[in-house]
């Protein structure tokens, strides 16, 4: 494995060089490690150095998705997933390294929610490692959430039993949407600010916004719901979402 840094080729560019990388892996006990980066383009933004970024960590066996991000808040995202914590902190180094600049990052492991335990094992194996981006759903969304823990509404003093019967709720609204939306949620309790990161994929922008709308009617998100910044883009491989993006 190799760590990223930049040098210079001889033209004024910069290149990606790699440098040995002797640390252990350090991955987690169940599923897959998840690091949200998004950037900014800058002038020193070089289209081969963050293809090279992407082809290598896909080779390394990490998922790379790339979306061209909607709005002011950044340019570019890069979903990575992977089992070794490492190679995502590499490859978030060699984004950098080829003249992006990270303006927000959300961290969290794929995980199987404690109200899931009893599905079948295809469905834990989809949630804990999922195969993404799906095909024929361009239009993403991310935005990270937690649960409420105010004094009229605190998720975490409910039983068991009435939060399992609200995420059961809040689950059946969801699968109306099967086969438009699809949904990763991962955890970042301890890791993150918030509590979640979800990620929806679909076909169409319009879609994103309905299964939004819809499930925020459910108790357990009117309630209890606390939610952060929302990212919206266009999945697409990186050579051309660079290329929508200007960058040679």
């Amino acid at each position: 494995m190799a760590v990223g840094d930049r040098g210079d080729d001889g033209s004024g560019r910069c290149r990606l060089r790699t440098l040995p990388d002797m640390t252990e892996a350090v991955s987690p006990t169940v599923g897959l490690g998840v690091v949200h980066l998004f950037c900014k383009v800058t002038p020193l933004a070089d289209a081969d150095a963050v293809t090279t970024a992407v082809q290598k960590a896909q080779a390394d066996g990490d998922q790379i998705v790339t979306v061209a991000v909607l709005g002011h808040k950044a340019d570019v995202a890069f979903m990575a997933l992977g089992e070794d914590l490492w190679r995502l902190r590499r490859f978030q180094a060699d984004i950098q390294n080829a003249g992006l600049e990270l303006v927000d990052s959300y961290v969290s492991l794929t995980e199987l929610s404690e109200y899931a335990q009893g599905v079948p094992d295809e469905m834990k194996q989809a949630r804990l490692h999922p195969h993404l981006p799906p095909e024929g759903k361009p239009a993403w969304c991310f935005y990270p959430m937690s649960k409420q823990r105010g004094d009229a509404h605190n998720w975490f003093t409910q039983p068991y039993d009435e939060r399992k019967r609200m995420m059961y709720e809040h689950g059946a609204s969801g699968r109306k949407f099967a086969g438009r939306i699809l949904q990763l949620i991962t955890g970042s309790t301890g890791l993150d600010d918030y509590e979640w990161g979800v990620t929806l994929f679909a076909g169409a922008p319009d879609d994103l916004k309905e299964v939004v709308y819809t499930m925020r009617f459910d108790e357990a998100s009117a309630l209890y719901a606390d939610f952060g910044p929302f990212y919206t883009g266009l999945v697409a491989p990186v050579s051309e979402v660079l290329r929508r993006l200007g960058i040679d």
